[in-house]
This record gives structure tokens, sequence and C-alpha cells, in this order.
């Protein structure tokens, strides 16, 4: 498979390893909008691989199955990225939902509920149980890429293995900033209500789609997808002061 130089050969590595690109393309399928074409992602995926095959040097500590999984779906996620199917009004809505929740935990010093979140929107609760499902739609990020604002962890930098808890930092010199944000992001997992901290060991650890975590939780697979929306604007108001004040040190 290697030429005398080290580099890959590209003779049959695109047959070999199309299955791992349709793999990665599933597992990320069953997260996301309906709306979301499963061979978009492949072809996203190849491109990834084909980016692999030229830049790819043995002796570098990773083994290129490695390094291929995490630029192939490092290429999914950037074409994810690329486009917006959200309307402003919910996106403007979302970010709304994130503030209200975190000053609710700043007053009450607990997460709040949902009937005291929804109230303070002026919304009633089916109300804004359909913005949560409206807004879920648009998180077709994990954990770990959510952290990435300034490209220090996603685009193939990741594992494909990772979950919140153990997301690799790719930038040494970031190191201790970034750790000071998983530190955040452990702590305010461990502050979500249990039924959520269930919800996000579920989706990120075990890789459990919505509708067999609903089976689990024994609850509707929309009520699951409020439910993740949800913890996830949670995460997003604690982990935001973090996020902005590295994006500002690496911009100095």
């Amino acid at each position: 498979m290697y030429t005398a130089n080290g580099r890959m050969a590209q003779q049959d590595i695109y047959t070999e390893y199309q299955p791992l690109v349709r793999r990665i393309a599933l597992q990320l399928q069953v997260r996301l909008p309906a709306s979301v074409d499963l061979e978009d992602l492949i072809q996203a995926g190849m491109l990834g691989l084909c980016e692999c095959v030229g830049r790819y040097e043995q002796g570098h500590g990773a083994s290129f199955a490695t390094y291929a999984s995490q630029r192939i779906r490092g290429a999914m996620l950037d074409e994810l990225r690329s486009r917006d199917w959200l309307p402003r009004s919910v996106r403007r809505a979302g970010r709304e939902l994130e503030s209200v929740i975190q000053q609710l935990e700043q007053s009450l010093g607990y997460p709040p509920e949902e009937t005291q979140i929804a109230a303070a929107m002026g919304l009633e609760l089916e109300d804004y149980r359909r913005l949560l499902l409206d807004t879920n739609n648009g998180m077709v990020m994990s954990l770990d890429e959510m952290m990435d604002e300034e490209g220090g962890l996603a685009g193939g930098h990741a594992s494909p293995e990772a979950t919140p808890f153990t997301t690799p930092f790719a930038l040494p010199y970031d190191a201790l900033e970034e750790a000071d944000t998983r530190r955040a992001l452990n702590e305010a997992i461990a502050r979500l209500p249990e039924r959520e901290k269930l919800l996000m060991a579920l989706y990120y650890q075990e890789k459990l789609n919505l509708k067999e975590i609903g089976a689990v939780l024994d609850v509707t697979e929309s009520r699951v997808s409020q439910l993740h929306s949800q913890a996830v604007r949670r995460l997003q108001g604690v982990l935001a002061p973090h996020l902005v004040a590295r994006a500002g040190k690496r911009r100095r």
C-alpha cells in the first residue's frame, strides 16, 4: 500500500476505503434532518479521502485508517456547515432561548425547568416545545464540533469516537485554554437535569439515535429531540464566555 518514499499508493485505495466513507456518512445521517441526502455526505467524504491520499505520511503516529476517518468525517461536517436550513427567525429565537436559560440558571442557582423557561419567554408550553423542535433541526454538530468555533477541534481534527468527555485537542499552544473549556463543559454536563444528562450520554457516548433513546427513556422521538435541543442550549450558554475568550486570544 506504500511507495518507496512512504506515501500511500493510490491504486485500489478508493475502493478499499469506500465502505468506511459510507459507514461514517450513515453514522452522521441518523442525527440529521431528513432533508440531508446520504449521497451528499458520501460525496463530501470521498473528497476528504482524496485529500488524505496526498497528505498522509507514514511514521507520524496515526495509522492511515485513523487519519482517513478523521478527515472523511471532517469533510462531511464542512459540507454540513456550508448549509443554512434554519430561517433567521428560528435562529434568533434559538439565541434568545439560550440567553433566557443562562439568565434563569444564574438567578435560580439551578437548571430551570421547561415551564420556567417558557414563562420567561412569554410562550405557552406547547409553543416552547415547538421552538425546541425547530431549533434542534439546526444542531447537526455534536458537542466536540460545537466547541470548535475557531477551527481547533473539528474539520477533521477530532477523533470519530470523540465524545464531550474525551475530545482530543489538536493544537498544543491552545491546550490550556481548551482544557479550561473542556472543564467548563464537563461541569455544565454534570449540572444538567438527570434525564437530559442521560440523554446526552446515550446520544454522544453510546451513539444511539433519537428513536433508540426514546425507547430507553420511554418518550416519543420528538420529545427526545426537544430535550436534546434544551440540553444543548444549556451547555452553549455555559460555554459561550470561554469560546469568546479563546477567539479573542487567537486574534491577538
